[in-house]
């Protein structure tokens, strides 16, 4: 039997492939582009009649429609691997909830733990001549999940990308239950946080002048990384290689420029390694099908071992907040969450490790309370009761703000606490020496 035949065996309505999903079930709902859409709305349909259906997914880019049911907490929970906007406003509405757990880690979590996978639905990219279904840019930890999945259900989209990599990046017919062809509405975009500001782009001046020629690189989340890949555009830098843990539009312009080789990596030469990718629609075209591209498990790509391995790894990451002790929390602002561990921490940890290698967290020094319009610091005495610690004061290197660069690495107290106020706002650095000294991590000394 073809190919083609097995996939039209298995082809059904959404209808009739979602409704296998009973009370108490854990539905998967993939990963980020790979959310499904036409299932969505059917199992929408549905959910007022069940109970207790605990859903999983993560970084969502559009609302999903069983978030817009009449008390979708009488009936759901959505559990994330990673919060975006959307996920937080579902916190206060009570049925969305974090899963904590350090993103490198998903696929063994999957594979060895006890909660089921009672049914895993996602959006796949055609399937190919060879009976394989792409993940598209959702590599992740996909496959892992769908090893562990009692029914798996592929909605066909023909706008996803088709994303090579070499291993786990898609699924084949026999392992499929059921194939519902989707609408072809186009994939989720993530879309930029608005143009550079000012303080953007003076923070990605400081950093890039870190960067040498030959460095391979990692860009986090958000408008201050993205500057920076601007920059790095726009730069003289040369021979840069890539692997990262989310795939995002700056690559693309960096590619575009002529700055991206690999050609000075150890492993994986000549290739850019992601484990996912969101963004606009430049970057999926990007993508697909380009085999200087290798979409790989996130197990692989967030592998302290595998970072390590790298000569000058370079790694930019947002935090939101940082206190004198060189604690970073990049989850939280206190108890108001904000998105989650991510793979920041073994970005942190690889970069250090690799030979001429470089961890930096990056952060605006000040920014704008909504609530009383005040100008208040990022760089605080210590994190606010309830804020989450992704980097202990252990792990961080180098920290930038529009004000400077410092290597915390080593320094004891009083001189990381130091380092960390001369790139604090001016109008806040006394404010910080007087809270320094009273938590008796503060040296008199000649810049005081």
């Amino acid at each position: 039997m073809s190919f083609q035949d097995i996939y039209k065996q298995k082809l059904v309505s959404a209808k009739e492939a979602v409704s296998v999903i009973k009370s108490g079930d854990w539905v998967d709902y993939g990963w980020t582009t790979g959310t499904p859409d036409v299932c969505d709305q059917e199992i929408a349909k549905r959910l007022p009649e069940l109970e207790d259906v605990k859903f999983r997914g993560g970084i969502l880019l559009k609302e999903p429609e069983i978030f817009k049911i009449d008390h979708p907490e009488k009936h759901m929970t959505w559990n994330s691997w990673h919060m975006g906007g959307i996920e937080r406003k579902a916190i206060a509405r009570g049925f969305s909830f974090y899963s904590p757990i350090r993103y490198s880690e998903l696929p063994r979590y999957y594979r060895e733990s006890k909660d089921p996978v009672d049914v895993a639905v996602f959006q796949v990219a055609p399937m190919d001549a060879h009976g394989y279904f792409n993940f598209g840019p959702n590599a992740s930890h996909m496959a892992a999940m769908c090893e562990k999945a009692k029914v798996i259900i592929v909605e066909v989209n023909e706008n996803m990308p088709r994303c090579l990599g070499g291993f786990e990046e898609g699924i084949h017919i026999k392992d499929v239950t059921h194939v519902v062809e989707g609408n072809n509405s186009p994939i989720g975009q993530l879309k930029g946080s608005g143009p550079a500001t000012e303080v953007d782009i003076a923070v990605a001046k400081q950093i890039v002048e870190l960067i040498p020629n030959g460095a391979c690189l990692q860009l986090g989340i958000g408008g201050m990384p993205n500057a920076v890949g601007s920059l790095i555009a726009q730069s003289d830098l040369k021979n840069l290689g890539i692997h990262t843990e989310m795939y995002v539009d700056a690559f693309v312009d960096i590619a575009k420029a002529g700055k991206i080789t690999g050609l000075n990596k150890s492993i994986d030469k000549g290739r850019q390694v992601y484990a996912f990718g969101a963004g606009t629609q430049k970057l999926y075209d990007y993508l697909d099908n380009n085999p200087e591209c290798m979409s790989a498990p996130v197990s692989y790509t967030n592998d302290i071992r595998s970072i390590a391995a790298l000569d000058n790894f370079i790694s930019i990451n947002n935090a939101v907040n940082v206190d004198l002790f060189g604690q970073v929390s990049a989850e939280s602002a206190g108890i108001k969450h904000i998105s989650g561990a991510g793979g920041q921490l073994d970005f942190v940890l690889g970069a250090y490790l690799s030979n001429g290698g470089k961890s930096i967290i990056c952060l605006s020094s000040t920014f704008v309370n909504k609530k009383t319009g005040k100008l208040e610091s990022r760089i605080i005495p210590t994190l606010a009761n309830g804020s989450i610690v992704t980097d202990t004061r252990a792990n961080i290197h180098y920290l930038c703000t529009e004000y400077g660069c410092v290597n915390l690495k080593g320094l004891t107290a009083w001189q990381k606490a130091e380092a960390i106020i001369s790139v604090a706002h001016p109008d806040f650095r006394q404010q910080l020496i007087d809270q320094a000294n009273a938590m008796h991590i503060w040296k008199n000394s000649n810049n005081r």
